[in-house]
């Protein structure tokens, strides 16, 4: 049964990357596109004291729970998503998206009364300028979510980890994550959150939950800083009792990850990079994060190589999946292993 056999044997960071080809991963969450319109600044328009864009290029492609399926592809593994769009056009692209990405389409659910959610975000040079997003957040209607749920457990047969990627857009809700999380822990699959505000502390009993720390603030309803580590070790001891996970993994941006397990609590710091922009870096580190735990790995081997493959994807502007060859090369220079 996936999940259950998992015992960490590998001897090499050669085989931890060669293993991960082995896996099948289940995304559930949030998925939309991420546009986007490059070109050049020159002038200021005379209309108003806003900068003129001159487009050069238009891109489009997978983001939010789609990124992570993009991330989980991009080193080795086998995902599949599960979510809710649109009948809308925007739908229409995303499905397109998919194919040419070679991901499959059979756990998406397409609605009538969703509109498929779409970030626009106009780009000059490495300089965000302006992002204009097209969405409907509020919930999933009863019927949608007995369709996502009846789907999820279905497309679970075979999988070796559950990453829930939520973005706050009403694809999971209280009932989806108390359903899926209860069927994989019977059927001894983990499970890996990376949560947003609304549903932070709906997820119980999971395997390992993953928020920043601006989640971290918000879900607790804390006042701190969450800067020093006193301060942090506490946040997750208090966030444990409350949620009952087995592990929590907290990104601190520039100050680097922190991991909590049930035997072992270790702060890994970032590594100095130049920054070009921080969009999906979340989405790698969850992705890593979930392939790890999904082969049993030591908690701060699975912190490490995740905190250094967020930050290699910072170097690029716009939201893109991790190079295998170069977290690879990377890790096996800082000897992760």
């Amino acid at each position: 049964m996936p999940g259950k056999t998992k015992i960490n044997s590998h001897s090499s960071l050669k085989e931890i990357f060669g293993a991960f080809s082995n896996l099948k991963v289940l995304i559930i969450g949030d998925v939309m596109i991420d546009s986007y319109l490059w070109g050049k600044v020159e002038r200021i328009s005379p209309e108003a004291p806003v900068p003129i864009v001159s487009v050069e290029k238009r891109d489009k492609r997978l983001g939010g729970a789609a990124n992570v399926a993009l991330n989980i592809q991009a080193m080795g593994a086998t995902p599949i998503l599960c979510s809710v769009i649109g009948t809308d056009l925007d739908g229409d692209n995303f499905i397109t998206l998919l194919k040419q990405n070679k991901l499959s389409a059979d756990g998406i659910i397409r609605s009538k009364s969703r509109i498929t959610t779409i970030k626009h975000r106009v780009i000059s040079g490495s300089h965000h300028m302006l992002r204009v997003d097209s969405e409907e957040d509020s919930n999933i209607t009863r019927q949608e979510e007995d369709n996502i749920i009846k789907t999820a457990k279905k497309l679970i047969a075979g999988c070796d980890v559950v990453v829930f990627e939520d973005y706050d857009k009403g694809v999971l809700t209280k009932e989806v994550i108390e359903q899926i999380i209860d069927y994989c822990n019977d059927k001894d699959i983990p499970t890996v959150v990376d949560p947003k505000k609304r549903n932070f502390l709906h997820y119980k009993n999971a395997s390992l939950f993953k928020p920043n720390r601006k989640e971290m603030k918000e879900g607790l309803k804390l006042d701190g800083d969450l800067k020093e580590q006193k301060e942090i070790q506490d946040a997750v001891a208090q966030l444990k009792k409350k949620l009952n996970n087995k592990a929590v993994l907290i990104t601190l941006s520039e100050r680097g990850i922190y991991i909590d397990n049930e035997k072992e609590k270790h702060f890994i710091p970032a590594h100095v990079r130049e920054i070009s922009d921080v969009s999906g870096a979340g989405d790698t580190v969850v992705s890593v994060a979930a392939l790890c735990y999904a082969l049993n790995l030591p908690s701060k081997f699975l912190a490490a190589l995740s905190n250094l493959a967020g930050g290699i994807v910072c170097e690029h502007v716009g939201v893109v999946p991790i190079n295998k060859d170069d977290l690879y090369k990377e890790a096996e220079k800082l000897k992760l292993f």
